[in-house]
């Protein structure tokens, strides 16, 4: 059984906490030990968020170590390229192509950088970027963001398609469950093509 280390990026808000524990939930269905930690930082404000998850057989520390994940799900832009140095030399990285402007670009002091999908490809990321948000607005919530960024990341990790599905419905509250397992579905038929 190999071990996986699996980044989970993004800003305050956009469910990553969430799809973390989707992920945790299925990894453990399919009896992988599982370990997952989250650096909040200012969340609550849009402030960068992130999940680090590993599974395996036995899985003793939490967090990936740069230059070891294997799959960085970036929910913007920016926190691609923010957590790109953990990526392993081959390591996959789904951006979606989101862009949320960070403080000091707000405020003029900075400007929101250019090109970050080719940076990345330059570091010898395997880069998929992608408008998960057209895709959560099609299904019928733009907060399903994660949900098709989970189903694009899926054919990645050794995961069944069902085992998500199963981890998607115990998690999610009952009166959103439909509109995720919409959104994961979508995104998972994009992914397996």
């Amino acid at each position: 059984m190999k071990s996986y280390n699996v980044m989970l990026a993004g800003v305050g808000g956009q469910g990553i906490l969430f799809a973390a524990r989707v992920l945790g939930t299925a990894a453990l269905k399919e009896s992988y030990d599982v370990k997952i930690s989250e650096v909040h930082g200012m969340a609550q404000r849009g402030g960068s968020v992130v999940t680090h998850a590993r599974l395996g057989r036995k899985i003793y520390a939490p967090v990936v170590e740069k230059g070891r994940c294997d799959l960085l799900i970036a929910f913007e832009e920016l926190e691609a390229l923010r957590w790109a140095d953990y990526l392993k030399k081959d390591g996959r990285v789904i951006i979606n192509q989101q862009q949320i402007a960070p403080m000091p670009v707000i405020t003029g002091k900075a400007e929101y950088p250019r090109g970050i999908p080719a940076e990345i490809r330059e570091r010898g990321g395997d880069v998929l970027v992608v408008d998960a948000l057209a895709t959560a607005e099609k299904c019928g919530n733009p907060r399903a963001v994660n949900m098709v960024l989970l189903g694009l990341a899926a054919p990645y990790l050794p995961l069944k398609e069902e085992t998500w599905l199963e981890a998607i419905t115990e998690v999610t509250p009952p009166r959103f469950a439909a509109v995720n397992v919409q959104a994961f579905r979508e995104g998972y038929q994009a992914g397996s093509r």
